[in-house]
């Protein structure tokens, strides 16, 4: 019987949106826990990948929650099982993995930054071969939502830069993966997170849909392939 993937929610509303469709589309059984509904991040070693969503946590918070999932996620990358953790879950796969937490020098919050352009990232060198990039550009523009940022030791490796923070995407050992931005945003989503989320609050609705609506058909391709690299890096 073919594994599970493990789906690990920091905070009820950032599901998995694009992913759930993806995986629901193929046919490949997932289970989702919600550590925001006091669930508990279960044991991985039956797990065939993990995935760690977004979150208004701390990877640095000393709380139970905290060093429960950053225990589970070490046992991941021991294990050697498939990990994709995005924006929060990139925070947690690097402290996890012996790398630092820190205040983004920009805090990035939806499609546009400071210049008035979309935020966009750019693959490195080592991005533009990695398998999780397979069929797709070296730049492309993403939604962001975060306010700190990453530290990588010299083992990982940086896979894409953005301009106003550096450290976007990064891969620790062979196959576990952190994206800082969410490419996993369904339109259904959006109207949740801008009506719920207290950064998004502080933005003009009618001009994040706006954004998103000018961007959508680009940012739901990249997104679609990204999680279908990943789960053929998965072995799925």
């Amino acid at each position: 019987m073919e594994k599970e993937i493990l789906i690990i929610k920091n905070m009820t509303r950032e599901g998995p949106g694009l992913l759930e469709e993806e995986l629901n589309a193929r046919g490949i059984g997932y289970t989702i826990t919600d550590l925001d509904q006091d669930q508990f991040f279960p044991p991985v070693e039956n797990c065939g990948a993990v995935v760690v969503l977004g979150g208004p946590d701390s990877s640095n918070d000393e709380n139970e929650k905290m060093k429960s999932e950053l225990s589970r996620i070490r046992e991941t990358i021991a294990a050697h099982i498939p990990y994709l953790g995005i924006c929060l879950g990139l925070q947690t796969l690097v402290k996890a993995a012996g790398g630092r937490v820190i205040k983004s020098p920009v805090r990035e919050t939806g499609f546009i930054d400071p210049e008035g352009n979309n935020f966009t990232i750019e693959l490195t060198d080592e991005g533009k071969q990695d398998p999780l990039f397979e069929g797709l550009d070296h730049t492309f523009k993403v939604f962001h939502l975060h306010g700190e940022t990453v530290e990588l030791t010299g083992d990982m490796t940086l896979l894409a830069v953005g301009k106003f923070c550096r450290n976007q995407i990064a891969r620790v050992g062979g196959n576990a993966y952190g994206i800082q931005c969410h490419f996993e945003l369904t339109p259904e989503m959006m109207e949740t997170w801008i009506n719920e989320d207290p950064d998004l609050l502080q933005l003009d609705k009618e001009q994040l849909r706006k954004n998103f609506t000018a961007i959508r058909d680009e940012y739901t391709r990249v997104g679609r392939r990204l999680f279908n690299n990943f789960l053929r890096i998965a072995g799925f």
